[in-house]
């Protein structure tokens, strides 16, 4: 497995993944290729985005950081990172998710965040679990999403 920054050519492999993690949750979630270059790989507050690619060039799964700016969706205080990690259920459990936050992890520090969020719907036990198992700690939440912040400082 290799994990390298994304590419306009691995945004139909993104959209796959997407597309298996809405099949196996049942949640919705943009699976198209102008979708995957809009949101992940040329988003103007990007910081990382990168793929994990097996031997045969086949995405297994991917991770995005984003600085958060002023009056975000998501209500992350500004300059903070905002993460999102998205991982083919066929290929879970092989290390792929530690491997990817080690290179956004890098990004993180290297831009001079200091927070990272991960805003993780309540009912996605795997998201919460790897998030917590990645060293994220949950500082707010309500019914639909818990809000978990990593300390790059820390790490």
């Amino acid at each position: 497995m290799t994990i390298r920054s994304a590419e306009p050519g691995d945004a139909a492999g993104m959209g796959r993944v997407a597309r298996e993690i809405a099949a196996a949750t049942g949640r919705t979630r943009p699976c198209g290729v102008d979708y995957m270059l809009s949101h992940y790989i040329h988003h103007p507050d990007r910081i990382l985005c990168s793929v994990a690619v097996d031997a045969d060039g086949t995405i297994l799964g991917f991770q995005s950081l984003k600085l958060a700016p002023a009056g975000n969706s998501n209500g992350v205080a500004e300059g903070w990172g905002m993460i999102g990690t998205h991982i083919s259920p066929q290929a879970a459990r092989r290390g792929i998710g530690k491997a990817l936050f080690a290179e956004t992890l890098a990004a993180a520090r290297q831009a001079g965040v200091e927070r990272i969020d991960a805003t993780i719907g309540a009912a996605n036990i795997g998201g919460l679990a790897y998030y917590e198992a990645m060293g994220f700690r949950t500082y707010r939440g309500n019914q639909s999403a818990v809000c978990k912040v990593f300390e790059v400082g820390a790490a």
